[in-house]
Order: structure tokens, then sequence, then C-alpha cells
């Protein structure tokens, strides 16, 4: 009788392990598209803004920006040289619910930030809050791409008081990288 049990449970696992792999591999929702005019390596110059969340001064950046866990989500891993310098990480998502991108970022400088953002045509926007320099604040920007996509520009604006009062945090202007030819 023990043998027929044991039979009987392999062959039930050998079954459902045979159901699962005749089922088809889950796809990226086709709105992740949206992203993809992100994807590439980009070098960006700003001008950071005095304010509650530290000192102004020129930024040069660096992004490289990639599909990762089987295109489901977007990584961006970024180094600035700047009064605000370092190096970040942030991933976003699709959100089928909501119908926006939900993100998250994290910086070398114990930095964390989260929020949303939308697109339509060549512009996108962002909304959110964060922690930068111990100070908590919200976030609102606009990235506006140039008609080849090679190229967009930047505003961010902050606000350390729930949004009462906003003021400019930077203002970028970003290129794609062409890569090198291979040799």
């Amino acid at each position: 009788m023990q043998r027929i049990g044991v039979l009987l449970l392999l062959l039930v696992a050998c079954f459902s392990t045979a159901m699962r792999a005749q089922a088809p591999a889950p796809k990226p929702d086709p709105a992740l598209k949206t992203l993809s005019v992100f994807l590439g390596h980009w070098t960006c110059e700003a001008e950071s803004k005095a304010g509650p969340l530290g000192p102004g001064g020129k930024v040069t950046s660096e992004e490289s920006i990639q599909m990762i866990l089987g295109g489901f989500f977007q990584q961006v891993r970024g180094a600035d040289k700047g009064p605000t310098g370092g190096q970040s990480l942030e991933i976003a998502r699709y959100d089928p619910v909501n119908k926006n991108f939900p993100f998250s970022g994290y910086s070398n400088d114990g930095s964390t930030w989260s929020g949303v953002f939308s697109g339509s045509g060549n512009t996108l926007t962002s909304a959110g809050k964060g922690v930068v320099a111990g100070v908590q604040g919200l976030f609102r920007g606009t990235d506006v791409f140039a008609a080849d996509l090679m190229s967009y520009t930047e505003k961010v604006e902050i606000s350390a008081d729930d949004g009462k009062t906003w003021v400019p945090f930077f203002e970028s202007k970003c290129a794609k990288v062409k890569p090198a030819r291979k040799q």
C-alpha cells in the first residue's frame, strides 16, 4: 500500500512539473517599451542649485541604463562628479494597475528616493519623495527629449515643506553616447 502511495506521489510530481514546463514564460508588459528611450550610455552636464539639500554647482555625470531580470525592470547606474557627486542605482518597473512607472533609487551617500513617472510624446514627468543629506522632501521633474531621442533636458524642483513651496534643484542636458565601433 505504501508503494502505491509513493508511486502516486511521484506521478503527481512529474505531471505537475511537466505542466509547468509547458506553460509559456511570462513576458514583460508592452508598456515597458516606453523605457527603451533611456537604454544605453548617457553623459550629462548639470547645474545643481544651492538649497535645503546642499550646495550648488556644476555636475557632470554618466549613466548606464539597461533592462534586467527578463526585461521586467530597468536599471540605471550613475556616477556624478561635482559638489553632490557620488554613485547611484535606480530601478524602475511598469505598474499595470496604475499605468505608470514606479522607481526607487539609492546613492552611496545614503540618499534614497522613490516616485513614479509617466510620459506622453517626447515628455516624461516624475514626482516622488526622498531623503538627501538627512533632509526629507518632495521632488517633481520634467524630461523633454529631442526628436531624434539622442538627447534630453531635465528640470527638477524640490520642496522641503510638503509641497507648500518649490525651489529649483537642478537642470541638466544629457546626450546618448554612441558606442565605439568594434575593431
